[in-house]
């Protein structure tokens, strides 16, 4: 037991000490050629670039390192983070993490069933509620590293979930964005898409 209880003072001090050096400022200088697509504050104004703003540092961190790897293929993101160290990648995750999104606005037609996919999933469709890693709030779960979704672009979202059905993009633990994208519709995807741009 005391060996076990060692181990994970040690590994929070650790934990503590690697955020405790990811540098914002220097993740804001690193950060200068993301914001042509992503916005200076990570608040993209397109809405098939996601947008990073307040988005948790494990999170970002991951999608880079899959990118950098190609292990998430984005081809307008090739050789982008190819200098990058893994220190820059913490500073440049650390500096939008420490960004407020602007949130947007969902369809009033589409709140219903959006609604009702993010908070309850689809039992007739065996499919999972967003809110189980996502939070009820859109915010994700940064020790996890489920990302926030709050606020972001409905087309992006949009995008990412059909990629996720089609497997395109595979980079998600243990298939769990796959095995619920695959299961949904069109119209499903719109709707939560939708939904997601406007919580709050």
């Amino acid at each position: 037991m005391r060996k076990l209880t060692l181990g994970i003072v040690l590994l929070l001090g650790f934990s503590s000490t690697v955020a405790a050096e990811a540098d914002i400022a220097a993740g804001q200088a690193k950060s200068a050629i993301c914001g042509a697509c992503h916005g200076a504050d990570g608040n993209s104004m397109i809405g098939l670039f996601p947008k990073l703003a307040g988005q948790n540092v494990r999170y970002l961190v991951k999608q880079m390192e899959d990118i950098k790897s190609g292990d998430r293929a984005i081809p307008e993101m090739t050789g982008q983070l190819d200098a990058y160290t893994d220190q820059d990648m913490e500073n440049v995750a650390a500096y939008f993490a420490s960004q407020t999104i602007k949130l947007g606005k969902a369809k009033p037609e589409l709140v219903a069933l959006g609604e009702q996919l993010y908070r309850a999933g689809s039992k007739r469709k065996a499919v999972s509620a967003c809110t189980a890693c996502h939070s009820p709030t859109g915010s994700g779960n940064a020790p996890a590293g489920f990302p926030s979704l709050k606020g972001q672009h409905a087309e992006y979202t949009a995008g990412q979930l059909k990629a996720f059905r089609s497997e395109k993009r595979h980079n998600d633990a243990d298939k769990v964005m796959r095995n619920n994208a695959e299961l949904l519709s069109d119209k499903d995807i719109e709707a939560l898409a939708s939904y997601i741009s406007g919580l709050r």
